[in-house]
């Protein structure tokens, strides 16, 4: 009976060790993606480094997190399309300048709330199989819980801070507000401007930050840059609802065109 104890213990001990060392930032238990199988998947870049996702929206737009440049006050920021591997020469690659940034102008360090961001590129994206907008929704409404949800990226893959070098996706459940507003997971936080995914154990995460939440073959949601620990049933993903912020996207859209 001791020894059964024991052993017990040791298996408890061991399941913490593993959950503590639970690498942030990553989509945990994802897959590679077929290759330019998500040919709206953008890689926002500082300094030639990747630190965001995002999407293509429009020839000239891409979208992702307010977070994502928040720290970043010299660096060059730029987008990279048609990208299957970060780092391997690729026909369909195009690293573009980024002409303007706008962050949603509710969006603030302290809280996910509006973390929405619009990068403006310095020209019209060149489209192919490898590059092609997202639809986006405009209909303001909720997905139902349990439908499937694809994200996708490039976040690092390990506590050490490794980065996957090539797409990586994941299917995740939506979970209804009701439920992730539950004290036991995000006690009231979650807005009618955001929506949550299952998280145990297959999750997005802040490596992850920019990208969308692509349901039905339409982005739905936005993964935000939230620091919440990943792969923890009790804090399921976050993402930002795009039908919310019909308005101030078309609004930013048409006055960049115009310019």
């Amino acid at each position: 009976m001791a020894d059964r104890s024991l052993h017990l213990a040791a298996l408890i001990l061991l399941g913490a060790a593993m959950c503590g060392a639970q690498p942030r930032g990553r989509i945990l238990g994802g897959r590679e993606a077929m290759s330019h199988s998500r040919p709206y998947m953008a890689s926002v870049q500082v300094k030639g480094k990747h630190v965001c996702g995002g999407f293509l929206v429009a020839e000239q737009w891409v979208m992702s997190a307010a977070h994502c440049l928040e720290d970043v006050a010299d660096g060059k920021v730029q987008v990279l399309l048609g990208a299957h591997s970060l780092s391997q020469p690729e026909p369909s690659k195009r690293l573009y300048d980024v002409l303007r940034a706008v962050p949603h102008p509710d969006s603030r360090p302290d809280t996910i709330d509006h973390d929405l961001l619009l990068l403006q590129l310095s020209e019209k994206a060149v489209l192919g199989p490898a590059v092609q907008p997202l639809p986006w929704q405009r209909e303001d409404r909720d997905v139902a819980a349990g439908t499937l949800c694809d994200v996708a990226g490039w976040g690092v893959v390990s506590h050490t801070g490794r980065r996957p070098d090539r797409l990586q996706h994941l299917l995740l459940p939506v979970l209804d507000r009701a439920t992730c507003n539950l004290r036991k997971y995000h006690d009231g936080t979650i807005t009618n401007s955001m929506m949550c995914a299952e998280s145990s154990r297959r999750d997005s995460c802040k490596g992850d930050s920019g990208g969308p939440l692509v349901c039905g073959g339409v982005a739905e949601g936005v993964v935000t840059s939230g620091s919440r620990v990943c792969g923890n049933r009790k804090k399921p993903g976050i993402y930002t609802r795009l039908a919310s912020y019909v308005a101030w996207i078309d609004g930013v859209m048409a006055e960049g065109s115009a310019a």
